[in-house]
């Protein structure tokens, strides 16, 4: 089931700039507009603008009217010598503070998908599993205007989710994004061969799809895969290897280390986001041709030994030891998202006389 699809040989190059909200990523700040405030403590806010509004906190009001209409990045008095810093977030920013149903993909690993997978404007992109949307946002804003993102979501709660987060993001449904409500298997079975440059899974069990996205697949296309432990890792590289469809995969994960600098006080950060998770990636190689062999050297223990791996009834958010998020937050969340999508893109809409629909 697709969400929400746009036309986008009904619209103008120009449109196309209006649809996606570059224009409120820049100039002074306008009503609607979507700011981070840093309080006099540190912590960050995200609210969005409104003619008359205020923002409260213990340490201080801030009056909206005091910075619509100014440049971007205004530092405002508290009242009491205290000052708010007001500034249009990041995209790191916004998907590390927009609600979740399903766990995102951090901005680190996101950046390094879209590098180690060579996202180009314009690549015909699949994604599966969307999730909260985190992923959809670095591959949209990678892919552009004239590129393709098709999404697969097995979830319609999750899908929502996502979409409410994409959309509120750029303003208004990217024109390159396809969001699927469907069974990534039954959803690739119905696609033409070679048709996606690169394909992007972030799945439980996405060795389960290495022959149909071989297919699907243009040849010396990338294969990326997210997943978040060792035994998911090491299955996939191994199905890649197995299908004798692709290059000799490659296995990486980073961590990021965040530094206090204050004076002669230089040293790491105490708290840092670790490890989140793996990148399994290979190249898809010409049908027909020869496997490119390595000379390996295993492990004597290794040889012949499954691992468990038919064991796939073991599976699951559970048994790999991450946290599920409870239906009930899920509904909660994809209520409120609905609801805060609505008001501001229909809103928008009216104020620019329904331009796009």
């Amino acid at each position: 089931m697709e969400l929400n699809p746009t036309s986008r040989d009904s619209e103008s190059s120009s449109s196309n700039v209006a649809l996606l909200g570059q224009a409120g990523r820049r100039g002074a700040l306008r009503e609607g507009d979507r700011v981070q405030i840093t309080d006099p403590k540190g912590k960050m806010h995200t609210v969005i603008l409104v003619d008359g509004g205020q923002f409260q906190s213990s340490r201080g009001i801030l009056h909206h009217d005091d910075v619509i209409g100014k440049p971007d990045g205004q530092v405002v008095d508290a009242g009491d010598g205290r000052t708010f810093q007001v500034i249009r977030p990041l995209l790191s920013d916004y998907v590390l503070s927009m609600p979740r149903g399903a766990a995102i993909i951090y901005p680190k690993d996101a950046a390094q998908i879209v590098q180690v997978g060579d996202i180009f404007p314009g690549a015909r992109v699949l994604e599966s599993g969307v999730g909260s949307g985190a992923l959809s946002l670095s591959l949209l804003s990678a892919v552009g205007e004239r590129g393709e993102l098709t999404s697969v979501e097995l979830r319609e709660d999750f899908a929502d989710i996502a979409a409410a987060n994409v959309d509120l993001w750029f303003g208004r449904r990217h024109p390159a994004w396809d969001l699927r409500v469907e069974e990534l298997g039954e959803a690739m079975s119905q696609m033409e061969d070679s048709s996606f440059d690169r394909v992007v899974l972030d799945l439980l069990d996405p060795w389960t799809f290495i022959d149909q996205v071989a297919r699907v697949l243009e040849p010396g296309g990338v294969f990326v895969s997210y997943i978040t432990t060792v035994p998911q890792m090491s299955r996939v590289v191994e199905a890649l290897r197995e299908c004798g469809s692709f290059s000799e995969p490659q296995a990486m994960d980073s961590t990021n280390r965040t530094w206090h600098v204050q004076g002669l006080a230089v040293r790491p950060d105490h708290r840092m986001i670790g490890h989140t998770g793996y990148l399994v990636s290979a190249r898809r190689m010409a049908p027909g041709s020869r496997t490119h062999e390595l000379a390996r050297h295993p492990a004597p223990a290794a040889e012949g030994s499954t691992g468990g791996w038919e064991r796939d009834q073991e599976w699951s958010d559970g048994s790999l030891g991450l946290r599920s998020t409870s239906d009930k937050k899920v509904r909660r969340v994809r209520r409120d998202l609905q609801a805060r999508t609505a008001t501001w893109l229909d809103s928008s809409e009216s104020e620019d006389g329904g331009e796009g629909k």
